[in-house]
């Protein structure tokens, strides 16, 4: 019996995507399919940056392969190619910027900025192009997290080059202002300026911005949820109840200008004594997880209250770069496929797709 390719995508029909939990034939993921007697050669492109699963998806898809008896040879690769997806009506997408993501709180002192520095730091170092802008206008913090100094150049006029920092591409209020300098400035002003830092920084071939909120849902985080192109918000909570209570108020802000909500990190969900390994719930227990039961939307993850998170940070190296492999990196990375998989399977953006209708006199 001859190797067909009905025979080689019924068997991947069978195998699993270990992230999105949907078999690569049904998720389109296999490309340039070829069969050549008992030669099989195929691409696997995943719609999310996952760079540390690839050998692992190679292996496990030359693995099933061979299982058919006809098949001699397997040669597979895997990539990833994100595309563009859809935001809010009226709005349009940003030059050079596929998916902006807000990370949002509603509360001050969740640990947003420290999860959203993070998240983007981990889904570049799964594969991503990837920049951050700190919306925090009051308060910036972005620019002392990602270790960046000194001003940003302007080569052409009303424009302004991103800082960079680990490989993100950086725009803050916090690189125009001196660092003990107060913005003593009122909402029209701070939503001015950061239209200012999203629209007049030359942003280069950027698959997610990720956008580092405000604490709130007043005025200001309304108007950025209605002007910026956002295509889906990730909420950062504790288990506390007061934080779950403003992390509501954030996720329904969101609700009503249209923006999907991509799922709900809870952190400092627990403490670990380094010293005996006692666990203890400082913030309490089951918030996250019972919010998106409420509002039906996805837990992306929990991460634990430990220093080492708050001192990497403050001293420039987040605990994605200054700890790669460990333990919490790993937590930052899965929870980044999360969010990177959630977006992939929201509606892609077709603006490009249409021409443009030009009427003339004749």
């Amino acid at each position: 019996m001859s190797l067909t390719v009905e025979t080689v995508q019924a068997a991947l029909k069978g195998l699993i995507d270990p992230n999105t939990q949907i078999d690569f034939a049904t998720s389109k993921s296999v490309k340039n399919l070829r069969v050549d007697g008992g030669d099989v050669s195929l691409d696997i492109v995943l719609g999310y940056p996952a760079k540390s699963q690839f050998d692992a998806i190679r292996k496990s898809v030359i693995a099933v392969l061979r299982e058919l008896p006809e098949v001699k040879n397997v040669s597979v690769n895997v990539s990833s190619q994100i595309v563009a997806h859809s935001v809010q009506r009226g709005v349009k997408l940003l030059p050079n910027v596929k998916n902006i993501i807000a990370v949002a709180s509603g509360k001050g002192g969740v640990g947003k900025s420290t999860t959203a520095v993070n998240l983007a730091l981990a889904l570049a170092a799964e594969g991503a192009q990837v920049g951050m802008l700190d919306a925090d206008i009051y308060g910036p913090s972005q620019p002392m997290m990602l270790g960046i100094t000194g001003r940003p150049e302007s080569i052409e006029e009303n424009t302004m080059e991103p800082m960079v920092g680990h490989g993100l591409q950086a725009s803050s209020i916090g690189f125009l202002i001196d660092n003990d300098a107060p913005m003593v400035w009122r909402g029209p002003m701070v939503t001015s300026a950061l239209e200012q830092l999203l629209r007049q920084t030359r942003w280069r071939d950027l698959d997610y911005l990720i956008v580092d909120m405000p604490p709130g849902t007043g005025d200001i985080q309304l108007t950025l949820a209605q002007k910026v192109p956002v295509t889906g918000a990730v909420i950062v909570t504790t288990p506390q109840d007061i934080a779950l209570l403003d992390a509501r108020k954030g996720l329904k802000m969101f609700e009503k200008v249209g923006v999907p909500i991509v799922g709900i990190i809870e952190n400092m969900s627990t403490y670990v004594c380094p010293n005996c390994g006692h666990e203890e719930h400082v913030f309490g227990t089951g918030g996250g997880q019972k919010m998106c039961q409420e509002y039906g939307a996805d837990f992306l993850g929990s991460l634990p209250l430990n220093l080492s998170i708050r001192e990497q940070a403050d001293a420039g190296r987040p605990t994605v770069v200054a700890d790669p492999d460990g333990a919490i990196s790993e937590i930052y990375k899965t929870i980044a496929r999360r969010v990177a998989i959630k977006v992939a399977a929201l509606s892609k953006d077709m603006s490009n797709k249409f021409p443009n209708i030009v009427v003339q006199n004749t």
